[in-house]
């Protein structure tokens, strides 16, 4: 089991007042997080830093996320780290594609508050 100190998150999250939201929530809650404000730089930085969670946003500039998505599991460095995508997108077929791309969870932001993606990340990372 992880001690919630050690792990790193990336959020993609183009929203400054959204990012800042849940950055400021999982520090309180003892998590490192770092925030890429676009698609290319949460791909880099996810590709350099290697996470041991991504919360992806679907609509970004220059890059969306589901081809964030798409590149990280094509690339045998970051297959396996677990991405959950958190996004106003709500459509089943945003869920079902997005889920069927490989990530763990899919979150309306508007459904959820920070705390509950909080909880969520630390059920994927098997924190308790």
């Amino acid at each position: 089991m992880k001690d919630v100190n050690t792990v790193d998150i990336l959020l993609v999250e183009d929203d400054n007042f959204l990012a800042n939201i849940y950055k400021t929530k999982f520090e309180m809650e003892g998590f490192k997080i770092s925030v890429a404000m676009d698609g290319d730089a949460g791909l880099k930085d996810a590709i350099r830093k290697k996470p041991d969670l991504i919360l992806l946003d679907i609509l970004l500039p220059k890059r969306d996320g589901f081809s964030v998505l798409e590149e990280l599991k094509k690339d045998k460095n970051t297959v396996d780290i677990p991405v959950i995508l958190l996004t106003n997108l709500g459509q089943k077929d945003d869920v079902e594609k997005g889920l069927q791309m490989g990530a763990v969870d899919y979150m309306i932001k508007a459904h959820f508050k920070p705390s509950e993606i909080v909880e969520k990340a630390k059920k994927v990372l098997k924190i308790s």
